[in-house]
């Protein structure tokens, strides 16, 4: 039988027996001091969109304002009735699944989806910055071209309404955040072209070493937002007071959550919060994720005076990111940002 999963167990056994590097006050890859390694399950505020579109101004109000808080707050918060259909997740599902499916060794070759698989991480110097997955994360411009689907083309069809249902609604929810600062609700539509976007799906094989193994190491997205679909299985956590929180699944919800772009444009009114992704010992998790990105020359500062961050653009900060994860294992993020 040939194998779809690629070859974890082996990088896992290779890195294990690399020599221990002694870190430097920067580079530890141990929970930063005061952080429990607690967890728990949480109830993310849960936000019914419908109530933006009602002809009640105070319930509109109500649902704009619990969004801002949960943001704020939260940096996560789940969305029911957000006008994407169960059906279509449903059959972005069924095409996940079928890609993903593949042997490995042709999703390595076959170049479909721009080229955009990839596995493991490939920085990794020892298992714990090992993430135990393999994703297809493909700008949104290549979402629309038929060339880049191969022998894959049902997925083509339903890919193109996912994305662009997944587009409105992030959208719809950046405006309300943009709003409550005093901005028009437009202002990230005009920031973030839909081809500067991005639309990952991921895989999360099951793993033997769960224990042991983070499916996504601890991270912060870099985007200004992001949308997940996930299937039943969980393993979603967020750092919440100090403490590691799980999320349990919700079929009818999608998660929200907000990126370092927001943050420092929201002068930190609206938090980027670390999160991870759990590997689970006998089952694989599924989930798709929207980011809503600007171009790498565009410009991120603060929507208001005294700014804490000095202005970068997106290419910039990319850059960094990637720099500081491979010298150190571990993103280091806004902070390297502050004035």
């Amino acid at each position: 039988m040939i194998d779809s999963s690629p070859p974890l167990l082996h990088y896992y056994g290779k890195l294990s027996r690399l020599p221990p590097q002694i870190p430097t006050p920067d580079q530890r890859n141990d929970l930063p001091d005061g952080i429990a390694l607690v967890e728990e399950y949480c109830q993310l505020p849960l936000i019914d969109l419908s109530c933006l579109s009602s002809t009640n101004e105070k319930v509109r109000l109500a649902c704009a304002d619990a969004i801002c808080r949960a943001s704020s707050e939260w940096g996560f918060f789940q969305v029911v009735n957000h006008g994407i259909s169960p059906e279509l997740v449903r059959n972005m599902r069924r095409e996940q699944v079928k890609l993903f499916q593949t042997p490995f060794e042709k999703k390595v070759t076959c170049g479909v989806l721009d080229n955009s698989y990839r596995w493991g991480t490939p920085t990794a110097t020892c298992p714990k910055q090992l993430s135990w997955s393999e994703a297809f994360h493909i700008p949104i411009s290549k979402v629309f071209e038929q060339a880049c689907y191969g022998e894959f083309s049902s997925l083509r069809e339903v890919m193109v309404e996912f994305a662009a249902a997944m587009s409105k609604l992030a959208r719809l929810l950046a405006g309300v955040l943009a709003e409550n600062l005093g901005h028009p609700r437009g202002v990230f539509g005009n920031i973030c072209q839909e081809s500067n976007c991005f639309l990952r799906l991921n895989r999360y094989p099951a793993c033997p070493m769960s224990s042991d193994i983070s499916g996504l190491v601890p991270h912060t997205d870099s985007d200004y937002l992001t949308i997940l679909s996930q299937d039943e299985v969980g393993g979603l956590q967020l750092m919440k007071d100090s403490k590691w929180v799980a999320v349990k699944p919700n079929p009818d919800a999608l998660i929200v959550n907000i990126g370092d772009l927001s943050q420092a444009w929201s002068n930190d009114i609206y938090k980027s919060v670390e999160h991870k992704v759990m590997a689970n010992r006998k089952k694989e998790r599924y989930s798709i994720a929207y980011f809503l990105c600007p171009s790498y020359d565009s410009l991120i500062g603060s929507c208001r005076e005294p700014s804490i961050y000095r202005k970068f653009t997106f290419g910039e900060y990319r850059s960094q990111v990637q720099e500081d994860v491979k010298r150190t294992g571990r993103k280091m993020g806004l902070p390297r940002f502050l004035l």
